[in-house]
């Protein structure tokens, strides 16, 4: 009898018998694949800051120490973000809140909480904020493109129903939450349910590895401090806008209809947009040290 992929590329003719989403168990807790590619995209960000505070004359154990406040308060902003917008599944049960092995963590809070870290460790250390973002903004979004590949272990954060060159089939089973309109398209293959959705996470970490390289090409002729983290803000706010009018779990701005982070992103590409344009019209005047 033939055995079924676990996920498949059917256009591309790709087939991944094995997709586990427990990557080991460890004293009676499972270890899952989401955390092992979180953790990895963290690791890749860090070593790149790290890399790119040698570059720049910085040092480079200043991030390490950044690091350790902006994981903690990234993954504060996260949780809160998406409890904030999800609130009906918390209020009759508020200890679920931080119950975060249920999932439920939101990027753009993450983000959201990782500057907030970045302004406090500029302040209490005399760090250049500027400086720090821009040294900081490219590690991220390179942390982002690796750790969108755990939405794929995961079966999550997936797009409608497609018949594109991508098109990506899950086996039912395996998938938390299925969608009322791709349920209604799902599929028997050989006696073995699927579902065919748009592969959103793979079309963001795509985007996201581009915009990486447009913001290390950036960082070599940036006319002033912040420029780098402007455009991470720009870029990632485009991608985000796209990526989430395509995908089906989108969080609503208390039950208005309106998806909270294609709101989010419109408002961060305009404000970057204006604070690049602003910055460049009138550069920051450069004091000259008198000997």
């Amino acid at each position: 009898m033939e055995v079924m992929p676990q996920a498949w590329f059917v256009n591309l003719d790709i087939k991944i018998n094995n997709l586990p989403k427990v990557f080991l168990n460890f004293l009676g807790v499972d270890i899952y694949w989401y955390a092992i590619i979180i953790c990895f995209g963290i690791i890749a960000g860090i070593l790149y800051a790290m890399y790119e505070a040698r570059r720049t004359d910085q040092d480079p154990d200043d991030y390490i120490d950044f690091f350790f406040l902006a994981f903690v308060m990234a993954i504060v902003g996260a949780r809160l973000y998406y409890v904030v917008f999800n609130w009906q599944l918390y209020a009759n049960d508020m200890a679920s809140i931080f119950n975060l092995r249920s999932g439920g963590l939101a990027i753009y809070g993450g983000i959201l909480g990782g500057i907030l870290a970045a302004v406090i460790f500029a302040k209490r250390m005399n760090k250049s904020f500027w400086l720090l973002a821009d040294t900081a903004a490219p590690a991220l979004i390179l942390g982002q493109a690796i750790g969108r590949w755990a939405n794929f272990f995961n079966r999550e954060a997936f797009g409608g129903y497609t018949e594109s060159l991508f098109a990506l089939r899950y086996k039912a089973v395996n998938v938390i939450y299925i969608p009322q309109d791709i349920f209604e398209k799902m599929m028997n293959i050989n006696g073995v349910d699927y579902i065919q959705v748009q592969p959103t996470f793979l079309y963001e970490s795509v985007l996201n590895l581009s915009l990486f390289i447009l913001l290390n090409i950036l960082k070599h002729r940036k006319s002033f401090d912040g420029e780098v983290f402007w455009a991470y803000l720009l870029g990632y706010g485009v991608i985000r806008f796209f990526i989430e009018g395509m995908r089906t779990d989108q969080l609503m701005f208390f039950g208005t209809g309106i998806p909270v982070s294609q709101a989010l992103s419109i408002i961060l590409a305009v404000l970057s947009t204006v604070m690049i344009v602003k910055t460049k019209m009138n550069p920051p005047v450069k004091k000259i040290e008198v000997e």
